[in-house]
């Protein structure tokens, strides 16, 4: 489904990502583990757009991606939670859902992906009418996720998920994005510095650091690895 291969990426005359390589399958979970300053939101940004790549491929379904809008890549359904969740605080819980909706197809199947959106996050049902900036934290993850699927995905790219919530939301996003790969067969991109639970919840991971992939392998493989042990586990 999706094949980056040698990607350099960066900042005006600064490159940031060195000959990155990864790819995911379909309705399989991917985890891009880095610490801080590895390289992992400028890939995130690389793959949907935001920042154009110097050199590579992103090939999504067969085609090359790399040089194409944020947009273009959003219609051919890659969709992501970003980092810090970016809600619309003024809004209610329902209208930051029907932003989800974005294209003509989403918007015709807005409502049936509604209750599906509520069957996995009910608490979004009971606080529709409500103002995002009044939910818990927990609840405005919730709240973004809802406001991918409700997009559509094909591919999902959840980005920093764990950031400020409680370890028991964070197992419960990540279980929904789990389902959704089994049942529904949607890929999942994950991206986290908590290496522990990306790992519990992944197929497979790359490990970036320093703008380069310095590990791959499976999820069972990295976490039984002495360097991920040392480096990110403290073990």
């Amino acid at each position: 489904m999706l094949n980056v291969k040698d990607l350099r990426a960066g900042y005006g005359a600064i490159n940031i990502l060195w000959d990155i390589s990864f790819q995911v399958a379909e309705g399989e979970i991917v985890a891009i583990l880095g610490s801080n300053g590895a390289g992992k939101t400028t890939m995130v940004r690389a793959v949907t757009g935001m920042v154009r790549p110097s050199a590579g491929v992103v090939q999504f379904n067969g085609e090359d991606l790399a040089k194409k809008s944020s947009r273009y890549i959003l219609d051919q359904g890659i969709v992501q939670v970003p980092e810090g969740r970016q809600i619309f605080t003024e809004m209610t819980v329902l209208e930051n859902l029907e932003m989800g909706a974005f294209n003509k197809e989403t918007r015709a199947a807005f409502q049936e992906n509604l209750r599906t959106a509520y069957q996995r996050f009910p608490r979004l049902e009971e606080r529709a009418k409500q103002a995002a900036g009044t939910l818990s934290g927990g609840e405005q993850q919730m709240l973004a996720v809802a406001r991918a699927l409700i997009g559509m995905p094909k591919l999902l790219i959840l980005d920093e998920p764990s950031l400020g919530l409680a370890p028991n939301i964070v197992d419960d996003i990540l279980q929904v994005a789990a389902d959704m790969a089994r049942r529904d067969r949607i890929s999942v991109l994950l991206v986290e510095q908590d290496i522990t639970k990306a790992l519990a919840c992944a197929d497979r991971g790359y490990v970036i650091e320093n703008g380069r992939i310095a590990l791959e392998g499976t999820a069972a493989a990295l976490s039984a690895n002495e360097h991920v042990k040392k480096a990110y586990l403290g073990i």
